[in-house]
């Protein structure tokens, strides 16, 4: 008996390995900034335990996804808002169904000054007057010193403002310009910056500046603004805030696919996904530096692909 078990024991390695898939090919994702670098962990994981598979993460902005997944030159459109009606219209165009878009992680909208900064709290209204030309939000006069946000300590209330901001490309810039702006238009002073690091870093740099910034990109040098809307308490970005919406911009982040109705996804993509919704790919959003998804939010995730 004992020299049957060994063969076995074995053998057995070898068979578990057999009825295993051989994942081989290549896997592109383009899109978020936001996302870029969870996207690139989740590649690198990936690519250990298929070696066979090649990930290559483009992370110029979401605005580039739709148009890399309607065309096929991507199979991965991580982004950091939802897809506009007409980009969603132009897939719906070439492939008769529209794009799939599954939550990967919890994120915030947050607003950043310099640590030297003793501003504690910003209105949506306040922020309305100093980005916006066309101040549909309700903000008034253009506040042009620190001074006229009410800021009175020496040395800061005659201090000229510097804004600091995202590009176009970005889905950071949209969900600002969406929420914080009531659809409004970009005054032309904002330093536009492709990534939220950039931003983060720039306010970092500049005591005397403002920005806006993915929650992931919290870094040291900068402290983050609680939002004051009218009637209620200022709300501080945080991880319980941001989970209990009561954080005013919370958002989740996408990885949109194309998944035809009723067929599964191509076995390379089922393959990353699965791994993105597992518990080892959800630590790695908290290292990030975002929030792992709830347990309803990954049983929801996990049924739109179809895993089990």
């Amino acid at each position: 008996m004992r020299p049957l078990l060994l063969i076995v024991a074995l053998l057995f390695p070898a068979l578990t390995q057999a009825q295993m898939p051989l994942l081989i090919g290549n896997l592109s994702s383009v899109g978020s900034d936001t996302l870029g670098y969870l996207m690139t962990l989740w590649g690198e994981d990936f690519s250990r335990q298929s070696p066979g598979v090649n990930v290559q993460v483009q992370a110029s902005g979401s605005s580039t996804a739709p148009t890399a997944l309607a065309a096929g030159a991507a199979q991965l459109g991580p982004m950091s808002r939802p897809m506009q009606a007409e980009e969603r219209q132009r897939f719906i165009d070439r492939y008769g169904y529209p794009p799939l878009a599954v939550p990967v992680a919890m994120d915030a909208l947050v607003v950043v000054v310099n640590q030297r900064n003793p501003m504690q709290e910003i209105s949506p209204t306040q922020l309305d007057a100093l980005y916006s030309i066309t101040r549909l939000c309700g903000g008034e006069s253009v506040p042009k010193h620190w001074g006229e946000l009410g800021i009175t300590q020496t040395g800061w209330a005659q201090r000229s403002i510097q804004r600091f901001g995202r590009n176009s490309a970005s889905g950071t810039w949209g969900f600002f310009k969406q929420q914080a702006l009531c659809r409004g238009d970009f005054r032309a002073d904002v330093a536009e910056f492709p990534g939220s690091a950039a931003v983060v870093q720039a306010v970092a740099a500049s005591p005397y500046s403002i920005g806006y910034a993915s929650f992931g990109f919290h870094l040291s040098g900068v402290k983050m603004l609680a939002i004051k809307r009218p009637g209620h308490e200022a709300v501080l970005p945080d991880s319980a805030s941001i989970r209990s919406g009561r954080y005013p911009w919370s958002r989740p982040l996408y990885i949109y696919l194309n998944k035809a109705p009723d067929k599964p996804l191509p076995p390379l993509v089922a393959a990353f996904m699965r791994q993105v919704l597992s518990p080892a790919g959800q630590a790695r959003v908290e290292e990030a530096g975002y929030l792992p998804l709830s347990d309803a939010q990954m049983a929801q995730a996990r049924a739109a692909i179809g895993a089990p």
